[in-house]
């Protein structure tokens, strides 16, 4: 067991370990420099004073949006003499209208006191300071499938072009779901004059380079080799080309040689780290999944951990559920939170992402069973994804 004194002590392992987060951008991104040009050219005209676009920017998670967007955020503030100002928040954290609105209060006009004041109050004074003197502002929100009232925050955002005379807003929203504004109102909708990105996942050879890269500025000179950041990125890859799990593993191994008081890093602890670094991503992920999948998921966990209140098929160790068996427990689960079901078209939408991000896994049942009909299985262990959902609808301060 490692001592205070260990844990102070100077690392043999580390030589910075910031640059392996996943929250470090570095100074040049590399395999993403036509998505960081598209970028520029959405925000461009808002630099020269007129007003940008509107642009979405959708991708897996891991595949550099949010890096992306902060390295381009980072070169408009070192422009001298522009008109443009912008706001960056994580709608994990700001998660509905007034939230929003209440940052980019904070962010730019701190001395005007947001106690007391509603939307409306806050919307008039973000208008107002926009078209004093003609500033170009641009609002980042990323995760941005992750606000409540989404129909209402767009509606405000757009409104605010058709009420100021002079400057302009313009909106840059980042998800991992291209789906999500199937939900928005088509009046939302139709106010969006909006430019879509789609970043590609990465391919092993550039996850590669990236924690290659990484590796070189975070760790000691020989301390790991190639084959452990090609066993890494192999791992990443194979979970959609996600550059972010590659550099968590890369960090954690990193933590385990450290406290194993090792000088030199082994294809074990890549191993060992691997493990950790991917339940962790799907834990996180469960935690944000939207509302309604959050109950379908819960639906399925309930029913896969119960064993007897619905019928289902066991092979070996798996459980599958019949889908329509998972929809009624998740109208039952809705309804007695007083929450309005989604239509099963929603609910066949919400089992596809569900499996697109590797959550369940779904099998056409063949003749035979109950005609033919889907079957359902959970990939993460039921009590876990129970208890994720349980903590963050049942118990969100826990």
């Amino acid at each position: 067991m490692q001592t205070l004194n260990d844990l102070l002590g100077e690392s043999k392992i580390f030589l910075n370990r910031e640059v392996l987060s996943p929250h470090y951008t570095p100074k040049k991104l590399v395999f993403r420099e036509k998505e960081i040009n598209n970028i520029e050219k959405a925000i461009a005209p808002a630099l020269k004073g007129m007003r940008g676009r509107n642009l979405f920017i959708y991708g897996k998670t891991g595949t550099g949006k949010t890096s992306c967007a902060n390295y381009v955020i980072e070169e408009i503030k070192g422009i001298p003499n522009t008109k443009a100002r912008i706001s960056y928040m994580n709608c994990r954290l700001y998660s509905s209208r007034f939230k929003v609105l209440s940052k980019i209060i904070s962010d730019h006009l701190p001395t005007y006191s947001k106690r007391g004041y509603g939307a409306v109050d806050l919307y008039e004074r973000i208008r107002s300071w926009i078209e004093e003197d003609s500033k170009i502002f641009v609002v980042v929100l990323d995760e941005v499938d992750m606000v409540k009232d989404l129909d209402d925050l767009i509606y405000t955002m757009t409104r605010i072009n058709s009420d100021i005379k002079a400057g302009g807003l313009s909106i840059i929203g980042i998800s991992n779901k291209i789906s999500f504004k199937d939900e928005l109102d088509p009046r939302s909708l139709s106010t969006l004059y909006e430019t879509e990105l789609v970043f590609p996942p990465y391919y092993a050879t550039e996850i590669y380079a990236i924690i290659k890269e990484r590796a070189k500025q975070g760790f000691a000179e020989g301390v790991i080799d190639d084959d452990i950041l090609h066993f890494v990125a192999s791992i990443a890859a194979k979970e959609g080309g996600d550059a972010r799990l590659g550099l968590k593993i890369l960090s954690k191994v990193g933590e385990i040689a450290d406290e194993r008081g090792l000088t030199q890093i082994t294809m074990k602890e890549a191993q060992d780290a691997a493990k950790y670094a991917e339940d962790e991503i799907v834990y996180e992920l469960i935690g944000t999944l939207p509302e309604h999948q959050k109950l379908v998921l819960y639906s399925i966990a309930l029913m896969t951990q119960s064993g007897g209140a619905y019928k289902k098929l066991v092979d070996g160790v798996d459980t599958y559920l019949f889908s329509g068996e998972i929809y009624n427990r998740y109208k039952s689960l809705s309804e007695s939170m007083k929450k309005e079901p989604k239509s099963e078209r929603w609910y066949r939408k919400y089992l596809s992402e569900l499996e697109m991000q590797g959550l369940i896994a779904s099998f056409e049942s063949g003749k035979g069973i109950r005609g033919h009909t889907k079957l359902i299985k959970l990939l993460s262990p039921a009590k876990k994804t129970k208890d994720i959902i349980e903590k963050g609808m049942f118990n969100p301060e826990a």
